[in-house]
């Protein structure tokens, strides 16, 4: 008997060999504890993969990898968290073709659209990877003092950042809104855009194979109502950015969640019906976002 050719015609014949999609927790990639999943399909409803649907117990999960992951992260050089970051555009530049391919099923885009999109989200992890040993010189101070002390501000970071990537950029959008929690020396919980995580899943594995450190990034796919509420509430979460909530009534859901300890929430207020233009310069605001000034005193000449 003969495996892998067609009968009489010789001709090679193999059943393809399907991707299985997992999350992302602590640098290991599990399935959903439920065992769930659900399917994703591309922009004209054709059936591309099933993605995990992460549970409550697996945000539990993701929120004890990156506190673990923190002080690790927090307290390593800014120069050498900017050589991780750059080192993920290189892997992302190794694996273009695929991200390309990915991004355009998942946003119905074209061939030429999706290179421009992966591109630029190449180009954004270079950008901020420039950042990580800069943001301290426009947040830090020499601040004037009437007596014989020094007294200097600098920049700390947050803590553990839960972020709702947007919904419609599965790729760029993702990167724009993760790139800078990392780069500022937070953690982060990432749900993907519930329609398209395909790109963020296998984001994750060029994460898994640089030199990012285990549960520094968490990603999460499945439903952010489901989800979100739980990382709101949870009392190891420090800082929260609504800019992916789907509605705008999940956003507020999980803004008062946030309060019970005061976690730093971004929510971003969009001006009218236009989609957020991620290709564009983004400035430094998402960096200060999730960044605390530690001030301290100490005497001259002591």
């Amino acid at each position: 008997m003969t495996f892998g050719t067609s009968g009489t015609t010789g001709k090679s014949e193999r059943l393809s060999v399907l991707k299985t999609y997992k999350l992302f927790v602590g640098g290991k990639f599990p399935r959903s504890e439920s065992g769930r999943v659900y399917a994703v399909t591309d922009a004209e409803g054709r059936w591309l993969a099933n993605a995990p649907l992460a549970s409550r117990k697996d945000a539990r999960d993701a929120v004890v990898a990156a506190r673990k992951a923190f002080g690790g992260w927090s307290g390593t050089t800014a120069y050498h968290r900017g050589q991780i970051l750059y080192r993920i555009a290189e892997m992302v530049e190794g694996r273009r073709e695929q991200f390309m391919r990915e991004v355009a099923d998942a946003e119905g885009l074209s061939e030429a659209q999706a290179t421009g999109i992966v591109d630029a989200a190449i180009d954004r992890w270079v950008w901020y990877a420039g950042w990580t040993d800069k943001i301290g010189q426009i947040t830090g101070a020499a601040n004037p003092v009437a007596g014989p002390f020094f007294n200097l501000s600098t920049p700390e970071p947050t803590g553990v950042v839960a972020v709702l990537a947007p919904q419609e950029s599965s790729f760029l959008g993702l990167v724009c809104v993760l790139a800078p929690v990392i780069a500022t020396g937070n953690t982060a919980v990432a749900i993907t855009s519930e329609r398209s995580p395909l790109p963020a899943l296998s984001l994750a594995e060029v994460m898994a194979t640089s030199d990012l450190p285990g549960g520094v990034v968490n990603i999460l796919s499945g439903k952010a109502a489901e989800i979100g509420p739980h990382l709101a509430a949870h009392q190891d979460v420090n800082a929260i950015d609504l800019t992916g909530a789907p509605d705008e009534a999940l956003a507020k859901e999980l803004e008062i969640a946030a309060t019970d300890n005061l976690k730093r929430v971004l929510r971003p207020q969009l001006v009218g019906p236009q989609p957020v233009e991620w290709t564009a310069d983004p400035g430094t605001e998402r960096m200060l976002a999730f960044l605390e000034t530690k001030t301290v005193w100490h005497p001259i000449g002591a």
